[in-house]
């Protein structure tokens, strides 16, 4: 798997600003799209107070990380239910070999995630 790893995993290229294309032409330097999803798992009983989601499920969290033509460029699995969008982020971006944004340039995100620089 690592050495398809460029083969799999796309490197994003940030929307220019002359762009035809309808869905992104508004978002220049935009690279793609990130969100997390919830799947619901079985955990020891002692484990699942950290695996408890907000929504009451016991489940884990994946990050998902999309380029602007749907490619998937980064996935992270096995945060805790518990875990917040912002923490997962966080840990995602100070991975050595994690999610890289260069300066001037974005995802898209929903209101769960931090607006900061990476």
């Amino acid at each position: 798997m690592i050495r398809l790893n460029r083969l799999l995993f796309r490197t994003p290229e940030p929307v220019v600003t002359n762009s035809t294309d309808e869905r992104w032409k508004c978002f220049k330097n935009c690279l793609g799209a990130l969100d997390g999803t919830h799947i619901k798992i079985k955990v020891p009983a002692r484990d699942t107070p950290r695996y408890r989601s907000r929504k009451g499920d016991i489940s884990t969290l994946v990050l998902g990380v999309c380029s602007k033509d749907d490619q998937f460029i980064y996935i992270l699995l096995g945060w805790e239910g518990s875990a917040t969008n912002g923490r997962v982020l966080r840990d995602v971006i100070n991975r050595p070999n994690g999610l890289k944004v260069s300066q001037g340039q974005y995802y898209s995100v929903d209101a769960g995630y931090t607006n900061c620089d990476p």
